[in-house]
């Protein structure tokens, strides 16, 4: 397929006559085509396709099905239906009434081009460029974050039915591209165990028939294994990703002991011996999905985070949606979305986070950087000073940086100062008070319990330090507190995004292509409100059951 650019019309007349006799009152395709144009162009794409070859089907016009067949939580086949049928979609693409529209698998095509190329982004970015066109969005205004869990679109298994389907994996995708020689290399037995998805056959019950199943599979894998090292498999067997899945699982899983009758002895290995789970991987289907807890909620998947401005008296639009595995904690996220958000030439005043994004590094990099101030709760101190009433903690104590000693509340000095070397991983410094000083100590309850009964005090480098405590000190005063309760509209957004767009379940395996779901539902969930906004429609208020109206 090959794409040569070519200028945007204006709606076919005839198209335009028979929509808006249709629709008297307005429709919101037919408003968002007056209001915001096309959003999209052939030259947005067109590195993405060649120049030479059969002509493809204008991108521009892609696009855009793409972000309303999100909106519409449609199917592929149903879009280019929708495409076919719907008088609204052909207004808004600017088709002729007769216009026969597409196969609907040159929508799976192009988002193949849109994830070849990393350009799934345009998707979002073109509609904000558009909206900051018509200043419905600006830069170094207010914007929050949040986060939510992704359900991957796999079966969860547990561990045995895991080794048993990455093993049935493997051998299909042999199948697939070395037919023959799989079929000189597998046994009977094999056919037996993996014939079938493993959910579908009974797995043996009981500790020592299941322990043995294991085995059995583990050497079975070893065995093919083995085979695709050997000089004379065909080249490239070895690399395919099946193989990789295998091999990675099998070395998590799976240890090999010494010889007997010729062979390694295989042995699965125990619980408490297995890699972290955030290198563990869940599916053969979907190796980028992760296991993850996060207080009550266990899930296998992935974590999508919602980035959106909301300063007062404009419509409230996202501006940056990350995709990560489950296992990347929210503070990993913080310092790539500030980057994106610069990059988009949008990036906040002030950005409202919770207490999972924010470190004493980051609220030091976010200003020195971008210009950018973290708002939100910092994560509490630890210890059990924190717990206890009238106990001293860290923010009681006086640190001089000049001196390098730190003041206890009782008036003593530290006696000790340890920096970190440049290398370590560990940025923090330590002090220590000297035991015949803490040892008389009157408040000796309140400060430390080690059996030397003396005080050791870990903080971050001045710059760190410091900016920890501001914020502290300005989430807790009372412009802090009402500056943050306009957080607390992400979880709308969020809520938005799961009852209207499904944002909790992926249609798709992998990571690139959960992402690229992402960016499409922030693009639908823009498009309904910036409906919303030009219709002047008001937010709807939180619901109040009767019984507590009656307190009012």
């Amino acid at each position: 397929m090959s794409l040569k650019p070519r200028p945007l019309q204006p709606v076919p007349a005839e198209t335009a006559r028979v929509a808006r006799a249709a629709f008297p009152k307005g429709n919101v395709y037919l408003k968002l085509r007056d209001q915001l144009g096309p959003i999209f162009s052939d030259a947005d794409f067109a590195a993405r396709f060649p120049k030479e070859g059969q002509p493809a089907y204008a991108p521009w016009r892609l696009a855009l099905v793409t972000v309303l067949q999100f909106r519409e939580q449609l199917a592929d086949r149903q879009a280019a239906d929708a495409v076919r049928a719907r008088l609204d979609w052909k207004y808004r693409l600017g088709l002729e009434l007769a216009d026969p529209g597409f196969a609907f698998s040159v929508l799976s095509e192009f988002r193949s081009r849109l994830l070849a190329g990393n350009a799934a982004g345009v998707l979002l970015e073109k509609l904000l460029q558009a909206c900051q066109a018509f200043g419905f969005i600006k830069a170094r205004g207010q914007q929050r974050t949040d986060s939510t869990h992704v359900l991957a679109a796999i079966r969860v298994m547990s561990r045995l039915e895991l080794l048993g389907e990455t093993m049935r994996a493997a051998l299909n995708g042999l199948a697939t591209v070395a037919p023959a020689w799989l079929r000189a290399l597998a046994p009977p037995a094999w056919h037996a165990r993996y014939d079938r998805r493993v959910e579908h056959s009974w797995l043996p019950k009981g500790k020592e028939k299941r322990a043995a199943y294991a085995q059995t599979v583990g050497q079975d894998g070893f065995a093919l294994l083995a085979a695709l090292a050997a000089p004379e498999t065909p080249p490239g067997l070895a690399q395919l990703p099946v193989v990789e899945t295998l091999r990675l699982t099998w070395q998590r899983h799976y240890e090999q002991t010494g010889e007997a009758a010729g062979q390694r002895q295989v042995k699965l290995k125990a619980e408490k011996d297995l890699a972290p789970s955030a290198e563990a991987l869940e599916s053969p289907y979907d190796t980028d999905a992760r296991f993850r807890t996060k207080r009550d909620t266990q899930w296998t998947g992935y974590m999508v985070h919602v980035t959106e401005t909301c300063d007062p008296h404009t419509v409230h639009l996202l501006t940056h949606v990350v995709t990560t595995p489950a296992s990347v904690h929210e503070v990993k996220c913080t310092a790539a979305i500030h980057q994106a958000l610069v990059d988009k030439q949008l990036p906040p005043g002030d950005h409202l986070v919770d207490a999972a994004y924010i470190d004493a590094n980051l609220l030091v990099r976010s200003q020195a950087d971008h210009a950018i101030r973290l708002v939100g709760p910092t994560r509490p101190a630890t210890g059990w000073q924190a717990k206890a009433p009238g106990a001293y903690t860290l923010d009681q104590f006086t640190i001089d940086w000049a001196q390098r000693r730190v003041r206890c509340p009782q008036g003593k000095y530290s006696a000790g100062w340890k920096e970190p070397s440049p290398d370590s991983r560990d940025q923090q410094i330590a002090a220590h008070f000297n035991t015949p000083t803490c040892r008389p100590c009157p408040a000796r309850s309140r400060c430390p319990r080690a059996k030397q009964f003396r005080r050791k005090l870990h903080f971050g480098p001045r710059a760190q330090h410091e900016a920890l405590q501001t914020a502290r000190v300005q989430h807790n005063s009372d412009a802090g507190h009402r500056l943050y309760t306009k957080r607390a509209g992400i979880a709308g957004t969020l809520s938005q995004g799961v009852r209207a767009f499904a944002l909790r379940r992926t249609r798709y395996l992998g990571h690139a292509k959960t992402h690229l779901q992402h960016i499409a539902t922030a693009a639908a969930m823009n498009i309904d409100r910036l409906v919303n906004w030009l219709e002047e429609a008001p937010q709807a208020q939180t619901r109040i059951s009767r019984f507590k109206a009656l307190a009012g």
